[in-house]
């Protein structure tokens, strides 16, 4: 999982440890071996990255809904 913008509700550490504790490998770049990429506010090439690639792309409310 890569996260990239600004989160509303978490800072980076906290999703971070969100993505470990539910099992996932946080990552700081896109490739095709990503699952999923959060995208907050201000994401930059790192989302346009995933949906060339085919990545998935979840905003914060459904990526806190997965790792719930």
């Amino acid at each position: 999982m890569v996260l990239t913008g600004t989160l509303e509700t978490l800072t980076r550490d906290e999703a971070k440890d969100l993505v470990r504790r539910a099992g996932g490998k946080v990552s700081s770049s896109v490739s095709k071996k990503t699952d999923f990429v959060v995208v907050g506010a201000d994401p930059g090439s790192k989302a346009e990255t995933a949906k060339a690639l085919g990545v998935t792309v979840l905003d914060e409310q459904t990526f806190l809904a997965r790792v719930a």
